[in-house]
């Protein structure tokens, strides 16, 4: 075991690595929300749409698991992006069960803004880093996520 870096007489929510990433997140979704306004999607759909862009053939299934959403969430995100006209749904011929999720052209023609807007929102977030202390903070987060990997699931 390496160095424990906390302890329960010593521990401070505000310095918690939790705590810190997800005021980070909670800064970043509320000012993507900001920049996104004028495309008239939230970061919510932004990360549906973009998954769906980026995406093998993705399914609402994967997007639950994927972002961390409930079906019924889920379901009615992706009512609200077919409405505005930005996805489709296709069932597959294989197994009727699936359905697959794509962007429409409307929302394929949205994606250079959507990426522009993000771009801009971390580039601004991350003005007075050094390219090396971003690359340094990246891998520092996917070590985090490889320990996380590492621990035992309840009931394996």
């Amino acid at each position: 075991m390496g160095v424990k870096h906390y302890s329960v007489e010593t521990y401070h929510v505000e310095n918690s690595i939790g705590y810190l990433l997800q005021q980070v997140r909670t800064c970043l979704g509320d000012t993507l929300n900001d920049e996104l306004a004028d495309l008239g999607i939230s970061w919510a759909q932004w990360k549906v749409l973009i998954r769906i862009h980026f995406g093998d053939k993705p399914t609402s299934a994967n997007l639950c698991r994927g972002l961390e959403m409930d079906t019924g969430s889920m379901t009615r995100m992706l009512d609200r992006l077919e409405e505005k006209g930005l996805i489709s749904r296709n069932r597959c011929i294989h197994d009727r069960r699936v359905i697959y999720l794509a962007l429409t052209d409307a929302g394929r023609a949205m994606v250079p803004d959507m990426l522009e807007a993000v771009v801009t929102v971390l580039n601004d977030l991350l003005e007075d880093f050094s390219v090396e202390e971003v690359e340094l903070f990246k891998s520092m987060i996917r070590r985090i996520l490889a320990n996380a990997e590492k621990r035992p699931k309840p009931h394996e």
